[in-house]
């Protein structure tokens, strides 16, 4: 039998992530993204 927990952070992202907060957080990405940044989120590895 599996376990229940099984920790995944791709899916903890994708469910309590920075997108799924607000949606202007979009166009930040965006923003982020045409300047180059190294780092797009917080959590970026």
């Amino acid at each position: 039998m599996k376990s229940t927990y099984n920790p995944s952070n791709r899916k903890r992202l994708r469910k309590f992530g920075f997108l799924k907060r607000n949606k202007k957080n979009k166009k930040i990405l965006y923003r982020r993204r045409l300047k180059k940044r190294k780092k797009i989120t917080v959590s970026d590895n």
